[in-house]
This record gives C-alpha cells, sequence and structure tokens, in this order.
C-alpha cells in the first residue's frame, strides 16, 4: 500500500513546477530591428575642393530622405506580413520601391565615405590588381571615367567581383539595375545630376574630374584588402 501513497506527493510536485508552456518560459515576439540612422558626413564640408558646401549639405539632405523612406517602407511591410496582407498588390509594390530606397541609402553611404583627397601608394595591392586586370592604373581610370559618362542617371561602382576576383566598373541605371550579385563595391561615384548640376551644371566630365581629385584612396584600399583578393 505503500506506493500508493505517495502518488499525491507526486501529483503535488507535478504541478506546483512551471512547465514548458507557462508564461515565463513562452517565447517572445521578435523585438523590431532598429531603424536605420542617417550617417553625420559634415566633416566634409571645406575639404572637397570643386565641391561647395552648399552643394554637400543639398546631397546630405538628399540622402537622409533615402534613410527615412527605407525606415518607413520596411515598417509598412512589416505592417502587411503582421496583417496577412503579404500577397496584395501593394506588398508587391513596396517591395519593388523598397531596394530602390535602400540602394539610395546605401550607395550615398559608400560615396560620401570615399571622398577625402588621400593619394593612393604606388605600391598599394590594389595598384598590383589594377595592372593585373587592366594593364595599369591609367588604363582602369579611363575605363572607370568612359564608364561614368554613359548616358542616363546613375553610379559607377568598381566591385570586385567574386567568382574570380576580378576588378571590375560597372554601370548602375539609377540606384537598383546593374549590380553584380555578391560583388565588393571599393569606389562609387554618383553620377546623377543632383551631384553636380549646381557647380558644374552639364558638364559631367568636369564634375568626374573634380570627384577623382578627391578620391579618399586609404577608404579604397581598405575596401579592396577586406575582399582578401590580391593581383
Amino acid at each position: 500500500m505503500k506506493k500508493f501513497a505517495i502518488i499525491p506527493a507526486l501529483f503535488a510536485l507535478l504541478i506546483s513546477t512551471p512547465n514548458a508552456y507557462s508564461a515565463e518560459e513562452k517565447p517572445k515576439e521578435a523585438a523590431a530591428p532598429q531603424a536605420y540612422q542617417a550617417k553625420n558626413f559634415e566633416h566634409l564640408l571645406g575639404k572637397v575642393p570643386g565641391l561647395s558646401d552648399n552643394l554637400l549639405k543639398m546631397h546630405f539632405k538628399l540622402y537622409e530622405g533615402y534613410v527615412k523612406n527605407s525606415n518607413l517602407l520596411l515598417e509598412k511591410i512589416g505592417e502587411l506580413n503582421k496583417s496577412g496582407q503579404n500577397k496584395t498588390p501593394e506588398f508587391a509594390g513596396l517591395k519593388r520601391m523598397l531596394g530602390w530606397e535602400m540602394n539610395g541609402m546605401l550607395l550615398h553611404e559608400y560615396y560620401f565615405d570615399n571622398l577625402g583627397a588621400k593619394p593612393l601608394a604606388a605600391n598599394d595591392p590594389l595598384q598590383k590588381k589594377m595592372t593585373a586586370d587592366f594593364g595599369g592604373f591609367d588604363q582602369w581610370k579611363a575605363d572607370f571615367i568612359a564608364t561614368g559618362q554613359i548616358r542616363g542617371i546613375g553610379w559607377v561602382v568598381s566591385y570586385i567581383e567574386p567568382k574570380s576576383g576580378r576588378l571590375i566598373n560597372e554601370w548602375i541605371n539609377e540606384h537598383d539595375l546593374g549590380h553584380l550579385s555578391g560583388a565588393t563595391p571599393l569606389l562609387i561615384m554618383d553620377v546623377f545630376e543632383h551631384a553636380f548640376i549646381t557647380e558644374f551644371g552639364l558638364d559631367r566630365p568636369k564634375y568626374i574630374e573634380v570627384f577623382f581629385n578627391n578620391i579618399n584612396w586609404d577608404k579604397v584600399a581598405e575596401r579592396f584588402k577586406k575582399t582578401g583578393s590580391s593581383s
């Protein structure tokens, strides 16, 4: 009979022990990711000869708009997901717009980060890469400039592509068409008219010349180093 005497005690122990479905152990809803914050690029003011502070301030403001719109789109998309409305034309439209706005944000950050007029050392590994893939710095530069003079609005990006580690200068139409999947951007040049029209009118070649005089090659070389590529 003793074995039956322990049943009430076991029952009491079981009901007093939190189970897998207790309130304390139920999985919590994932916290929403933090909103993107616009970076401060005011250190460039007065440090980019040929690009006035007024032009740069206008450009910073435009960039901040891409940050704001990226956050807004992510919020709206999240709301549609939660409400089960992610098979609607509205959801599809917002998803398509997200790539445009987010690339606008990210490309501007790359662009401002690679301004600052610091020279590229003659023995830098990036110089050797340019020689290996283009025949030399001048040949690489000529290809980059020619890409920047393509008719249209967008960007020029010098990439390390992931398949062979080749250095390639690519035209990006607007913000979202022409990116190389998995490639690492090294040098980014904005060739939307807003980047230069107040200073140079429609003289894009003059703007490109000024851009090259103001490249922060330390930043570009740092990006290249992180790829692990070599000549």
